[in-house]
């Protein structure tokens, strides 16, 4: 056999994509890791979006799974820079008169703002969390047999259903508008199974290991990432587009850190036509629009715990939210949408000048949608918190088609990688013994439209890294 110029190509330099790429590289491996943009990250970059000395979060702002993640949490990133900062309270939900419901680090915390149903929080997130490092490996992986399946199917008897049908246990507004609002997570209307899963493993991970942000900008953990990556002899090309297999150097094995559809422009030719016609049927999900602000000062919530959160869910009751998401699942654009909003800069120093904040936010469209959500967002912040907009100073918007631009993964400005329902929860991109193989030898899928799906947990890429080294190597 001729001899190859790298062991490795890694296409993508994603946080799937950095982790496929360390992994093979911790093996002894020569790997390459080709980035199309001028920056590695993916969903892990933060720019200037809109004035000097505001850092913004180009995507993903908020962190919780990159700590749930079972390899990063083997990675030395602390060493290479990253920080992680807990805002007081991982997550608050204002409702109109005022009030809040809050997710705390403290289980106990949490439920006693219940009331009536403490009891039943305890009863669902008591043995969540017990059981919590036994099946993780299973949340956070493909289809496989449980070492503890007990533990594992107790999970599975909750997660399975939909919000709208586990919601029925509880009976205060409060704990019932919190769980809507973590279940919107899924992107998917909250009538659909496995839409539980979402909010149940959101809120357990809360408990256990926060919802930080980085210091300095999400972009710091794709550094840390890639300096690791450099430390153990990796080498990073950006500004390196790949339209086709062809243009790689040699390599015994290519791991694509892209969603189906890129896979089929990228590899096409070298797929079996079974492969390429289960590809084509992958469905993308709904879409985001999103806005970064520069703000004269910190959000002026009615509330005191949207105060203390990292993260605020906008969207008051479970019904209203249930409505909102189901009108944009029929291709409809609601007044009042459910908004997930971050405001990294009361927790850290570094996003904005003295005295000045950011605030970052998106609302759920239909998938390719061009409709200006701007006033839309900004009236649901100013319903909880009166005086919002008297602080804006400037203001950066993305569409669906700006979302695509900014990463291509983004297909319609669906930022998981592909729609989160029940066909596609665990065997995505199609159901095949190793969702990470592709129908070439030696090329692999390592993106977040591979189990475990989207989120900053490197997952992905572990997985499909393994997967590469138990075929070629």
């Amino acid at each position: 056999m001729a001899k190859k110029d790298f062991d490795a190509v890694v296409v993508g330099a994603g946080p799937n994509g950095l982790a496929a790429a360390i992994r093979l590289q911790q093996a002894g491996l020569g790997v390459l890791l080709l980035e199309a943009k001028e920056t590695i990250g993916g969903g892990s970059r933060s720019a200037e979006l809109t004035l000097p000395g505001f850092v913004h979060d180009v995507c993903s702002a908020v962190h919780p799974m990159a700590l749930a993640s079972p390899y990063f949490q083997t990675l030395p990133l602390a060493e290479y820079g990253l920080e992680f900062i807990q805002p007081p309270l991982p997550a608050a939900h204002p409702f109109d008169k005022g009030t809040a419901a809050f997710l705390s680090a403290s289980l106990n915390d949490t439920a006693e703002q219940f009331g009536a149903d403490a009891a039943v929080y305890h009863r669902v997130f008591d043995p969540l969390l017990r059981d919590w490092p036994g099946i993780v490996p299973n949340i956070l992986g493909p289809l496989r047999l449980p070492k503890h399946p007990v533990a594992l199917a107790r999970f599975g008897l909750d997660a399975l259903q939909p919000a709208t049908v586990l919601a029925k246990r509880f009976q205060t507004p409060k704990l019932r508008g919190l769980w809507a609002g973590m279940a919107a997570h899924a992107i998917q209307p909250l009538t659909k199974p496995f839409t539980s899963a979402i909010a149940l493993v959101l809120m357990a991970v809360g408990h256990r290991h926060g919802w930080p942000i980085p210091r300095g900008g999400s972009q710091a953990i794709a550094q840390a990432l890639g300096a690791y990556f450099r430390s153990l002899g990796g080498q990073i090309q950006t500004d390196r587009p790949v339209r086709s297999l062809r243009e790689l150097p040699s390599a015994r094995a290519v791991l694509l850190d892209v969603t189906p559809r890129q896979l089929l422009q990228i590899a096409g030719s070298q797929l079996s036509s079974l492969y390429r016609w289960q590809l084509a049927r992958y469905k993308y999900g709904m879409g985001v629009f999103k806005i970064d602000w520069a703000l004269d000062g910190p959000i002026p919530w009615a509330a005191a715990a949207c105060r203390q959160a990292g993260t605020v869910h906008l969207g008051n009751t479970l019904e209203e939210i249930a409505a909102s998401e189901h009108q944009i699942s029929q291709g409809r654009h609601p007044e009042r949408p459910y908004v997930l909003l971050a405001q990294q800069s009361l927790f850290d120093a570094t996003r904005a000048p003295a005295g000045k904040h950011t605030a970052w936010a998106y609302c759920h469209v239909p998938n390719g949608s061009r409709v200006d959500m701007t006033g839309i967002i900004e009236r649901q912040v100013e319903r909880f918190a009166p005086g919002f907009r008297d602080l804006i100073l400037a203001r950066h918007t993305f569409d669906t088609a700006s979302m695509e631009a900014h990463n291509p993964n983004y297909i319609g400005g669906d930022i998981s990688g592909g729609m989160n329902n029940p066909g596609q929860l665990f065997t995505r991109p199609v159901l095949r013994l190793s969702p990470y193989r592709t129908s070439s030898q030696g090329l692999y899928l390592c993106s977040s439209s591979t189990p475990p799906g989207g989120g900053v947990h490197g997952m992905c890429g572990y997985q499909a890294a393994e997967q590469a080294l138990k075929d070629v190597f």
